[in-house]
């Protein structure tokens, strides 16, 4: 019997949730995402290090202040990173725009144009890359832009039905609904467990499928953020799932039959009406769990690019 990875993939294109070019060989997933915690991660893995010395060196022979150059830094090494990924997997990478222009549609969109240069200066095109952006009202608006310039992205941080609705709305290419963060915040809500078919992460990316399907929408949906192999396997048929190499691993060894659990729509559905901006705010702001997982990721991430920045900075030296 082959392994429930394996027969995942055929029900759903699976994605490397790292920056870690050994485990993505070992998984041959089609896509791979980072973030600003996984570029920390894959800052202390030996095999980048050669990488993050060239980068460095040439940063620090650049112009620009010392804040300047650390953040220049952070991009061309989120680039070379993802550069070294895109040379292994047959889709797609996602680089992700700084937390801390998660409410500024016009820096997220020059940010991302940067991005996009920098890959295009290393061989690397455009369709070989998601511009990841935070599923904030601002965010989706410049997600919109990139779009129409023909620069897909990825909405992450995506917890709620209006943010679902707003990304549908604006044409983005995909969005990544998060189920292991909604899960621990009905666990400490509540003080109780959850299984599979309970789990209130896998309902709400089930929710988000079905939204999609119903409405004919061609935005590709990725479930992401899993905490076991349970709610992994409970969204087998969900266009995309972005798994850690751990859970991937648990997957590999294990043996057991894996069934679609859901279905890929017609794509005949009827759009909604479009949400405005007030419309987005006022549902978003009525899913107690969405406002505060959102704020939190958004915090989370800053966080973590600013260790990474101070790493950054203590080794240019």
């Amino acid at each position: 019997m082959t392994s429930q990875l394996q027969q995942l993939k055929q029900h759903s294109l699976v994605v490397a949730d790292t920056g870690d070019l050994e485990a993505i060989r070992r998984y041959q997933p089609q896509d791979a995402t980072t973030n600003p915690s996984l570029l920390l991660k894959a800052f202390s893995l030996s095999g980048y290090q050669a990488l993050i010395d060239e980068e460095l060196s040439n940063v620090k022979a650049s112009v620009g202040s010392r804040e300047e150059q650390v953040k220049h830094a952070v991009d061309r090494l989120a680039v070379a990173m993802g550069s070294e990924i895109s040379a292994v997997v047959p889709g797609r990478v996602s680089t992700e725009v700084a937390a801390r222009l998660s409410f500024d549609t016009q820096a997220s969109i020059a940010k991302a144009h940067e991005l996009i240069e920098l890959y295009d200066a290393r061989g690397v095109s455009r369709d070989r890359v998601l511009i990841k952006l935070a599923s904030t009202w601002e965010g989706i608006r410049a997600a919109e832009v990139l779009e129409r310039e023909g620069i897909q992205c990825n909405l992450t941080l995506l917890f709620s039905a209006a943010q679902a609705q707003a990304c549908f709305d604006a044409g983005v290419f995909l969005i990544s609904p998060f189920v292991g963060r909604v899960t621990d915040w009905y666990k400490k809500e509540t003080g109780n467990d959850y299984t599979s078919e309970n789990d209130p992460g896998v309902k709400f990316v089930q929710g988000v499928c079905q939204r999609a399907n119903q409405g004919g929408y061609d935005t590709v949906v990725m479930g992401a953020s899993f905490r076991n192999t349970g709610q992994v396997l409970a969204l087998a048929g969900c266009p995309r799932l972005t798994i850690s190499p751990a859970l991937l691993e648990e997957l590999d060894a294990a043996e057991g039959s894996v069934a679609a659990q859901i279905q890929a729509g017609e794509g005949s559905g009827k759009p909604t009406e479009p949400l405005n901006e007030a419309a987005f705010r006022w549902g978003h702001n009525q899913d107690a769990m969405a406002n505060d997982k959102l704020a939190e990721g958004i915090r989370r991430f800053h966080d973590d690019q600013l260790e990474l920045e101070s790493l950054i900075d203590k080794r240019l030296g």
